[in-house]
């Protein structure tokens, strides 16, 4: 267990940073100082109270990313209760399922969710709250109209709580035992399967105070975050750990394309950036190697100096577009592109990648940018969490090439402070992740150095046998076709003893150039040829089919690939 208290540095970085700004909606809206935030805190649970709400009772959140969701999600906490915070993006049949999945009683959501759940359908929750607004959207008739005379008494109860108004000194969070369950977050993996992960306080505490003491974020940093609040990655890095230091959050609150972030980061000047492989992804497709890729430019950049002067331009130039205020850039979420990442180490560009998964609320792995080790996920957290390799009895053994030399390659396995308790009333699912010896099985095959830097290969799940014993990893050779011109992304499928590239055309890259869909079968068959120049024999791409439109994907935009094997 944490020594720390999740609950108690949140009680005492709110006192200390009392007249810090704490949260600013991007899109408008006063920015709150701690001491706001603590006294709307101090107003939900004088709510949940007056409504009945108990210690350990479910509280479900769904919304974008807005300073009631954060104050929702904290009061939560903080209360006692534990938060169902759901992906906006999920179905509104998902959505409904999650709700009654995990036994909420009470239900924050926004106007334009609202529409298109069935209060009827929803069997546990006694009453429904709006987040774009103090506004009671349902209460169950069993419920007596309780919470509309809630509503109208917290103002009063508050002032008659508070007479001489609410102070730091008024801050006062409950000791709770530490592994007590403080959220349940459902998954939105691409198996078809949606599982509501178990964190408990002492696991978000795992993810907060390694966040601290390697100064992600510090006192009177600024924050910007445009990842959804509601996966493990955004919550703990754009919400928790700042909360915790007395940094500045501003919350995005759209849909984070380039060109609106972008503009964003210049507004906001974040000091530390953490995102998605895509957004860096499409800024080295769309901007940067069209640049590098021109016969002049190829020309130039085989003089040492002066390719040392374009680098350097480049790197510049990418700084300032992501506001040149910050530290580093942490990727994470999904795999980054190998090419993209190796030109970004190239050119000297501030970032690393880290390695987590929403079972460990999220983080297992990250190196500072200055010592990151190319091709890596970063370094197992020390003295919070412990990573091994394992392999069924009946598992091929096989190496990988890994910080330039032979390593073996297995299933990563981890344990520690961040592992969750367990999936939400799914004892057999709960009981095939973790080991009887505590350690969660991960799903990702790689290899661990003896200082524990891993590396990733691909999902064990997702691994092809060739008929010659190898080990193939579709996601190696996807990397390799989607840095190809034309291709938006693909996906490589067995079609019985043959590998077949599906792929997604750029329908934009096809405009610029006058190519119609009729004419891209031979274009991707050159493409498809060019990639097999850099794969193993046994790798090989016997052909490549066009899907027309786009994949269908879960809320973190994950491929279901389960839908095209």
């Amino acid at each position: 267990m944490m020594k720390q208290d999740l609950l108690q540095i949140y009680a005492q970085s709110f006192r200390d940073n009392w007249d810090l700004p704490a949260v600013t909606d991007y899109t408008g809206g006063a920015t709150m100082t701690y001491g706001d935030f603590a006294r709307r805190i101090a107003c939900t649970h004088i709510f949940f109270q007056e409504c009945g709400v108990r210690r350990g009772d479910k509280i479900a959140l769904i919304g974008k990313n807005h300073a009631t969701w954060v104050t929702i999600y904290m009061a939560t906490l903080t209360y006692g209760a534990v938060i169902v915070p759901i992906l906006n993006e999920f179905n509104p049949a998902d959505m409904q399922h999650i709700i009654n999945h995990c036994d909420a009683e009470v239900l924050f959501v926004s106007d334009s969710i609202w529409e298109n759940l069935d209060f009827d359908r929803l069997k546990n929750v006694k009453v429904v709250m709006s987040i774009d607004g103090t506004r009671l959207l349902a209460e169950h008739p069993k419920n007596n109209g309780k919470v509309a005379r809630a509503l109208a008494r917290v103002q009063t109860v508050f002032d008659k709580r508070y007479p001489s108004g609410f102070g730091a000194k008024d801050i006062n969070y409950p000791r709770l035992p530490k592994n007590s369950l403080a959220e349940i977050n459902y998954t939105s993996g691409s198996t078809g399967f949606s599982k509501g992960v178990m964190l408990s306080l002492n696991n978000l505490c795992g993810n907060v105070v390694y966040g601290i003491n390697v100064r992600l974020h510090y006192r009177g940093s600024r924050c910007l975050s445009f990842l959804p609040l509601a996966h493990a990655y955004g919550c703990a890095f754009d919400m928790l750990t700042p909360l915790a230091t007395g940094s500045h959050i501003t919350l995005f609150g759209k849909t984070p394309t380039p060109r609106l972030l972008l503009a964003a980061m210049k507004d906001v000047r974040p000091n530390l950036i953490i995102s998605v492989p895509l957004i860096l992804e499409k800024v080295y497709r769309k901007q940067i190697l069209p640049l590098i890729s021109t016969p002049r430019m190829k020309r130039l950049l085989a003089l040492p100096i002066i390719r040392n002067q374009i680098y350097g331009k480049i790197r510049r130039t990418l700084v300032d577009a992501f506001g040149g205020c910050f530290t580093q850039i942490i990727v994470g979420g999904a795999p980054l592109n190998p090419e993209v990442e190796q030109f970004m180490l190239k050119i000297k560009f501030p970032l690393t990648v880290g390695y987590g998964m929403t079972e460990c609320g999220p983080l297992i792995s990250y190196t500072f940018w200055k010592e990151f080790v190319p091709g890596s996920v970063g370094r197992t957290l020390p003295k919070i969490m412990h990573s091994c390799l394992k392999l069924p009895e009946d598992a091929p053994r096989v190496t990988m090439v890994s910080a330039g030399r032979e390593m073996p390659v297995g299933e990563i396995c981890v344990k520690g402070e961040n592992v969750m308790l367990g999936y939400y009333k799914n004892a057999e699912a709960t009981e095939a992740a973790i080991d009887s010896d505590g350690w969660l099985h991960t799903g990702d095959m790689g290899s661990i150095t003896d200082d524990g830097t891993i590396f990733i290969k691909g999902r064990y799940k997702t691994m092809i046998l060739s008929a010659s014993g190898q080990n193939i990893y579709p996601e190696e050779i996807e990397a390799k076709i989607n840095n190809k011109p034309y291709v938006a992304e693909s996906l490589v499928v067995e079609r019985g003893p043959r590998l077949v590239a599906l792929v997604y055309p750029d329908y934009e890259a096809m405009d610029s150039a006058g190519l119609t869909l009729d004419k891209m079968q031979p274009v991707m068959d050159l493409v498809i040829k060019e990639v097999n120049k850099q794969l193993a024999p046994y790798e090989q791409l016997s052909s490549v089919q066009i899907v027309p439109v786009e994949f269908e994907k879960t809320p973190k935009k994950s491929i279901k690939r389960y839908l095209y094997r």
